[in-house]
């Protein structure tokens, strides 16, 4: 069951005024927001934006929240986020077809997406104590040590292609840490929204410690303004992050930025042809292709390049396209129409300039927003393929002559999220690996994320981590104290 939502006035915008500093800040809110079934074009549900008044009383509500939930003891959080994860299990079923539902996931991937949101919820609830543990630093001081202390009400706006994992991403470590949470989502995953923040009460976490805010682009500026708010993390477009960063850099709030990618997927000479074409169609399709760090320029050395581009079309043309709810399916739809016909614009500039279309390169002819796997040979800088980022199911192939060549491909972008590169020779991999600029590297291996691993990206990839050690400390106040014994009796005066 959703929570009771307040309906604006259709047509009447709404402003939130936030007097702060004797300044004034408005927020729009919009009239409502549409969910609709990328694999039929129907509409499943509208959604009204909360009113004004409503996400004052959100923001207000989660600030008076942090003042109890960051004194509770990391082993009572843990408790709860030990709860979530066993709610994300039970509910997987309906979660996973929720997903599927409101932006196209196949069901196999959402089902996954759930499992993974449940092991990160108990690997932060396990480890967060240790990975904040107060450290003593030896200095000019009787004792200095340094403490770990979270922030605030921490802003996340998240997109719709890992409707659950993104959110749970942040809402593990954020939490565990003693931040809360407040998620405003994509506009087409408001079911999800809702469900997330459901979940989050189902576990006995406090109201206000995790808070969903139902409204569309507008409004979030004057929610980064909005004094309960500390901290903002966007995982989106470049434009995105280059408009949220700034409006939180005009209040001095801290961010963290995950964008787009074009990641690399390098083939040396060595690599079993076959086996690599295979696991570079899964790299490419993840999620149907909308994914950040889904492989998307595929740099082959030059010996083995033809067989490396004839293997991957043969095995991207038999991708089994359809209805995501259907177990055979492979590859879903595309999550909007408008992210459809992009898609099929930087197919066609790519192919003018000429890119070689070896399989694909069209919408299918039946409802929904589908896209025919698609493999491009002869791509080259310059190329919309190679220069732009590609959500969806299109795969970029360049030849390079060797080693540094296909690093200096590799590098000639404006992204920096991920690569991988396939080869026999490990060590020649590993100092392919320290030459790549991206936050993540993998060997032989498709890049993912991992609780245990900090995540993010550099370059028009973002700032900042997410997941691990590092990630947890993002959104934290790291605090010296520096402590002088009385010289006088040479004992440090405490308080009982």
């Amino acid at each position: 069951m959703t929570p009771r939502m307040t309906l604006p006035i259709r047509g009447v915008p709404l402003f939130l005024r936030i007097p702060r500093n004797g300044r004034r800040y408005r927020m729009r809110v919009m009239a409502s927001l549409k969910s609709i079934n990328p694999a039929t074009e129907a509409l499943i549900r509208e959604y009204p934006e909360q009113s004004a008044d409503e996400i004052d009383r959100r923001l207000s509500n989660a600030a008076a929240a942090f003042q109890e939930w960051r004194h509770v003891t990391f082993a009572q959080r843990g408790t709860m986020m030990h709860r979530l994860a066993a709610a994300l299990r039970s509910r997987g079923e309906e979660l996973s077809q929720l997903m599927t539902l409101e932006m196209g996931k196949p069901i196999e991937g959402a089902e996954a997406e759930v499992e993974k949101c449940a092991a990160a919820c108990a690997w932060f609830a396990d480890n967060a104590a240790k990975l904040l543990q107060t450290q003593s630093v030896g200095s000019d001081a009787t004792r200095s040590y340094i403490r770990y202390e979270p922030l605030g009400a921490v802003l996340t706006i998240m997109p719709w292609n890992f409707p659950f994992w993104q959110a749970m991403r942040f809402a593990a470590p954020s939490l565990m840490a003693g931040n809360v949470g407040l998620l405003k989502h994509a506009p087409n995953v408001c079911g999800c929204a809702l469900a997330i923040e459901q979940l989050f009460h189902e576990a006995g976490f406090p109201v206000g410690v995790f808070t969903t805010l139902l409204v569309d682009t507008p409004a979030v500026d004057g929610i980064i303004r909005h004094p309960a708010v500390a901290a903002v993390t966007l995982t989106g477009s470049e434009r995105a992050g280059s408009a949220v960063a700034s409006a939180a850099g005009r209040e001095i709030k801290k961010t963290v930025l995950e964008l787009g990618g074009s990641d690399p997927f390098i083939v040396l000479e060595d690599a079993d042809v076959n086996r690599t074409a295979s696991a570079a169609v899964s790299a490419r399709t993840i999620n149907s292709g909308q994914s950040c760090i889904a492989a998307k320029r595929f740099i082959v050395l030059e010996p083995i390049a033809q067989r490396f581009e004839k293997a991957m079309a043969e095995r991207m043309a038999t991708l089994r396209v359809g209805d995501p709810a259907d177990r055979a399916t492979e590859i879903g739809p595309m999550a909007r129409l408008d992210l459809l016909e992009n898609l099929a614009g930087q197919v066609r500039r790519s192919i003018d300039a000429g890119a070689t279309l070896m399989t694909g390169g069209h919408r299918l002819p039946r409802k929904g927003y589908f896209y025919a796997p698609t493999v491009l040979s002869q791509v080259q800088p310059g190329m919309a393929a190679f220069d732009e980022e590609t959500f969806g199911p299109v795969a970029a192939i360049a030849r390079a002559r060797d080693d540094e060549d296909a690093v200096r491909l590799a590098n000639l972008s404006r992204f920096g999220l991920g690569a991988s590169i396939w080869t026999r020779d490990v060590s020649r991999g590993e100092r392919m690996a320290s030459e790549i600029e991206a936050g993540n590297v993998f060997i032989n291996g498709q890049v993912k994320s991992d609780p245990r691993l900090p995540f993010g990206g550099i370059k028009h990839s973002g700032y900042g981590r997410e997941l691990s050690e590092a990630g947890i400390r993002e959104f934290v106040n790291i605090k010296t104290v520096w402590v002088k014994e009385d010289e006088q009796d040479g004992s440090t005066r405490r308080s009982e």
